[in-house]
């Protein structure tokens, strides 16, 4: 038997103890916690922000927001160490990033679910022109044409281009994407005319369809919207139709359950606050705050979901 000091053992212990009490999470946290999200300004950077003010003041240490390119979260968040330190707060750059794009991380492999921050749903819009009043008459009309229409999307792989794509494949339609550099200038054109219709956030056309430059058919979520109580569903009329841009809150997978439940417990205690829910509305998004588990289930669910549409079309980021 290996023969230890009084002295060796009692530093033993002392590990023991230290990484018993980290592992449990009591004495989380006791230096700064960074979360990684994409570009300023951005809806996952607001989200952000507030996550990042919300926790400096419950948890006792500085939540430090560090904007990184959408397409190097994913890598950067599967590197960091699993120690509750580093979160992301993504969307679907990260969620479905290995099937538009080579990526060296597999967003279910490598991260661990905390909450659903938000989301930002999605909603049908088309110039005035267009003879449809509903999806149902879109879809007639698109089938009657096909190939005559043109959905204009903002960014290949983006929320409202795989909204899009969905829309096409579940419905059956020819519909022919102009792609551009931006919303605004799909946005542009749509007013112009040059294209008919398009699937943006709802934040973004509120003040056209106001003003009538455009009229919205229909909103992307499965159940009726906070944001659009007057719209009905796509999938009221094209059933098991869903599109949102998400935000979520992750970590490394290995992260250690107690301090998943505690990053969960005080995330979703500041979403369920009123000022913070008024913040999230103000900017066109719905506030959720759920499981772990549940957040989990909406991942895979959506990568299921989305992998035969964006395999078909053929979508790639570069």
């Amino acid at each position: 038997m290996l023969n230890l000091s009084f002295a060796t053992r009692l530093v033993m212990a002392a590990l023991l103890v230290s990484s018993a009490g980290t592992a449990s999470g009591q004495n989380y946290p006791n230096k700064p916690i960074r979360i990684l999200t994409s570009e300023a300004g951005g809806g996952n950077d607001f989200g952000a922000r507030l996550v990042a003010q919300e926790l400096t003041a419950t948890l006792g240490q500085q939540v430090i927001v560090e904007n990184r390119p959408s397409s190097t979260i994913g890598e950067l968040g599967a590197r960091a160490s699993p120690d509750g330190y580093t979160l992301l707060v993504a969307g679907s750059s990260v969620v479905l990033g290995p099937l538009l794009r080579e990526t060296s991380y597999d967003p279910v492999r490598d991260f661990s679910a905390i909450t659903m921050l938000a989301r930002a749903p999605n909603v049908l819009v088309v110039h005035p022109s267009v003879a449809a009043k509903s999806v149902k008459e879109l879809i007639a009309l698109a089938r009657n044409k096909p190939g005559e229409l043109n959905v204009a999307t903002g960014g290949t792989g983006s929320s409202a281009h795989l909204a899009a794509e969905l829309f096409k494949a579940m419905a059956g339609v020819n519909i022919v994407r102009i792609n551009y550099k931006g919303t605004g200038p799909a946005l542009n054109d749509l007013i112009a005319g040059q294209v008919q219709l398009m699937f943006a956030a709802a934040a973004g056309v509120a003040t056209h369809v106001k003003s009538g430059r455009f009229r919205s058919l229909a909103v992307g979520t499965a159940e009726p919207s906070k944001l659009t109580p007057d719209l009905p569903t796509v999938a009221a009329s094209l059933p098991g139709y869903e599109s949102s841009a998400i935000s979520a809150v992750l970590v490394p997978a290995r992260t250690p359950v107690t301090l998943i439940n505690r990053l969960n417990h005080e995330i979703v205690r500041a979403l369920n606050q009123e000022s913070v829910k008024e913040k999230l509305f103000s900017t066109g998004v719905e506030p959720v705050g759920n499981s772990p588990s549940e957040l989990a289930r909406t991942i895979k669910a959506e990568i299921t979901r989305m992998s035969k549409v964006i395999k078909d079309a053929g979508i790639r980021v570069q």
